[in-house]
């Protein structure tokens, strides 16, 4: 059977006795990276033979962990953090098990984009999740531009060293819209930062972000939904 198997996201007690118990078990881990993964399987006290799965190679591992998988083979997918599959390796996996008629399955646990959206207080009844941030200036605005049309939270990975960038769009295209940095999950230094694109800007320019970050744009009001189609 295929395990996708979530690990913390920062701190290292949120692995779930489960997790343990299947990457105890499983005849084979495949890491994302496997210098990473090796210091929490260190941490755990678990020895077990480690291959690299990652975006490079995903197309060639895939074909050998379902040739394992079919021979009886038990198989745990892990990433840097969080949940396989979600902006991670792991997809691609089990839509070849799903295909091949391989058993497969995935065991709840970490997931900044959820700890993210209860954390910021924003809506989270219904939420858009986009991922990374495109790199590039014009496909971000173009990104910021329908999240400030969107009447859900929005959801998106950022870099720190991008952050303020991402930042000054906002506070140019959506200058009074609530905005939410949420930095280093669950670590020591953990941060849920809310305020306009102006505020948030003149804080990390004094105070330069680290670490990993999920941004949050809060959903358009009745009144700016209404405004926007009245201009349509």
């Amino acid at each position: 059977m295929l395990y996708l198997v979530p690990t913390p996201i920062g701190n290292l007690g949120d692995i779930t006795l489960r997790a343990i118990e299947v990457l105890k078990a499983a005849d084979v881990i495949a890491c994302e990276d496997t210098r990473h993964s090796l210091r929490l399987l260190n941490h755990l006290e678990i020895r077990k033979p480690l291959v690299s799965y990652h975006e490079h190679n995903e197309a060639r591992r895939t074909a050998e962990l379902i040739e394992r998988l079919r021979a009886g083979a038990s198989v745990a997918v892990i990433t840097d953090a969080g949940m396989p599959g979600i902006s991670d390796p792991g997809a691609r996996l089990l839509r070849a098990c799903i295909a091949e008629g391989v058993a497969y399955t995935v065991l709840p646990g970490a997931s900044a984009v959820i700890t993210a959206v209860v954390g910021s207080g924003f809506p989270a009844e219904n939420f858009y999740y986009g991922g990374f941030l495109p790199v590039k200036s014009g496909g971000r605005e173009r990104e910021i531009t329908r999240a400030a049309a969107r009447a859900e939270t929005s959801v998106f990975y950022e870099s720190p060293h991008r952050i303020d960038r991402t930042l000054e769009v906002c506070a140019r295209l959506c200058p009074d819209r609530p905005l939410c940095v949420a930095r280093e999950l669950s670590k020591q230094f953990e941060e849920y930062r809310i305020g306009t694109g102006a505020e948030l800007a003149a804080h990390y320019t004094a105070h330069p972000a680290k670490g990993e970050i999920v941004f949050l744009v809060h959903g358009a009001s009745k009144e700016e939904l209404k405004a926007a189609e009245n201009e349509d």
